[in-house]
């Protein structure tokens, strides 16, 4: 997870304030998909007593078993470390707006290529810029939020469940309901460039159901 320097003492409870923040991120999405933490240990693989220190934030997951966390629950890693700047005191202004600059913001690796988020404090939704320039569709992407995408830059594929495969182009938008499986890749090897704003879930404020045990789930 991402470390803030300020001296021996403060980077340790800085350190910990994060664990709690993630941890409280993932039982708030767990709670928003209606699974119980036997479910998500089943989805992901890990055992239920380390899910629940995660949860409560006693214990730091590894990158890799945050990933199937993540997955279980139908978001990423980079999305629960963004949850890390949603979370601080920082809030939507009564007036004016927040600027973000840039190369400021949660960024990281993210599906087939990596991708920033371009929000920071208590939001309704989580804009993030994504690029990448993968030939091979990766993995179907499914989660229970809706999601708005514009092609920036580049040509994209896209794999909507498997019935329906479009190109789309510099200037074209696609969006789709949660729940639709999807995929993208560069049908001509180049770097594509795409601005994905996902609604967020706020906490405990779901109520759509989650996966069955045993479906594969990763966001986007």
């Amino acid at each position: 997870m991402p470390r803030v320097k300020h001296g021996a003492h403060n980077e340790g409870v800085a350190i910990d304030r994060q664990v709690e923040l993630v941890g409280a991120r993932i039982r708030s999405l767990r709670g928003a998909r209606s699974l119980t933490l036997v479910q998500v240990a089943e989805l992901s693989g890990l055992s239920h007593s380390f899910l629940s220190q995660v949860e409560n934030g006693r214990a730091r997951p590894s990158f890799a078993s945050l990933e199937r966390i993540a997955r279980a629950l139908g978001t990423t890693q980079l999305e629960l470390f963004a949850a890390l700047a949603q979370s601080a005191p920082a809030a939507m202004p009564t007036s004016g707006a927040v600027v973000i600059d840039e190369g400021v913001g949660v960024s990281g690796p993210f599906a087939e290529g990596s991708a920033r988020v371009l929000v920071t404090g208590a939001s309704a939704f989580t804009p993030m810029e994504f690029i990448a320039r993968n030939r091979d569709f990766g993995e179907y992407f499914v989660h229970d939020e809706e999601e708005f995408c514009y092609v920036v830059d580049g040509l994209v594929e896209g794999d909507f469940g498997g019935t329906e495969t479009r190109v789309l182009h510099t200037g074209q938008a696609f969006y789709y309901r949660g729940g639709t499986p999807h995929r993208w890749r560069s049908p001509d090897g180049g770097v594509y460039r795409v601005l994905v704003v996902k609604q967020r879930i706020q906490p405990d404020a779901g109520t759509s159901p989650g996966p069955t045990p045993g479906t594969e789930r990763t966001g986007s």
